[in-house]
């Protein structure tokens, strides 16, 4: 068993136990269901933004702990502050230390979009996600069937929450998109080994279909690195270690945001 069936088997029964704690109608009572949502695609595209979705990531399977005692709060308010077009929180408990509180945290203090990053097998947890005040769910390819992207995707949209969905590969996004999709990422990380190749975003570019928000994640660390894939056609850039590895990750985010603003600056004279 790989890592990614491993956690989708423990999702199973966590969404399980979860549907039996706070049923869908008591979710529907919280606060932030019946309010507007900000859509994470038309901040990515915006020009006054960086493209980046910065991410809130305490600890992970490949990297153990990365920052396990950072302030969601601090941290939320310092991405956005640092020219962000988005946030990225994850809920998972398990594997990544998250909780769905760190989500409707980042929340209180935010205005910008905010991704629900979580291992979402189940139409329950879109309903969980528009409760606890995400703009947008992920879907990752490599754990659902097409059928299943879709109807969680049409839901999704339903509940006026976008949808990020994840591939690896050729064959899964062929199989994967759908009409219901807002933004396509591409995985850098091979799921099974671990590994990070940049050129997985690179090779898959030309592929994704143009109405889709083109987004890579994983494995950028340098901001020469989002100059090469916005010339491959790439909007969004998810990036979550590089900042959270750090003592004050909107500090690093900052700096990030601000040296690429330089060099693109020097690109474009």
């Amino acid at each position: 068993m790989d890592i990614l069936e491993e956690i989708i088997t423990h999702k199973k029964k966590e969404v399980k136990e979860n549907k039996a704690l706070y049923p869908v109608r008591l979710l529907e009572q919280s606060l932030y269901f019946g309010s507007h949502t900000v859509s994470m695609k038309k901040y990515i595209l915006r020009e006054d933004k960086s493209g980046i979705i910065a991410e809130i990531k305490k600890k992970s399977p490949s990297k153990g702990i990365i920052n396990a005692h950072i302030s969601i709060e601090r941290t939320s308010i310092g991405y956005m502050q640092a020219g962000a077009s988005a946030l990225s929180v994850l809920t998972d408990h398990q594997y990544f230390g998250g909780k769905n509180e760190d989500l409707t945290t980042t929340r209180k203090f935010n205005f910008c979009p905010i991704l629900r990053k979580d291992f979402v097998i189940d139409e329950y947890q879109v309903v969980e996600a528009k409760s606890i005040g995400a703009d947008a769910i992920l879907l990752i390819a490599a754990a659902l069937q097409p059928d299943e992207i879709r109807s969680l995707a049409e839901m999704a949209k339903s509940l006026g929450l976008e949808t990020l969905l994840e591939v690896h590969n050729q064959e899964e996004l062929d199989r994967s998109v759908n009409q219901y999709i807002d933004l396509v990422g591409v995985n850098n990380r091979n799921l099974k080994t671990f590994k990070v190749n940049i050129q997985t975003s690179l090779d898959l570019a030309t592929s994704i279909p143009e109405e889709f928000v083109k987004v890579s994640e994983s494995g950028i660390s340098e901001p020469e690195t989002i100059l090469k894939l916005k010339k491959a056609g790439f909007n969004g850039f998810l990036i979550g270690e590089r900042f959270m590895k750090t003592g004050r990750p909107g500090r690093s985010c900052a700096r990030f945001i601000e040296t690429l603003s330089q060099l693109e600056n020097r690109a474009y004279a």
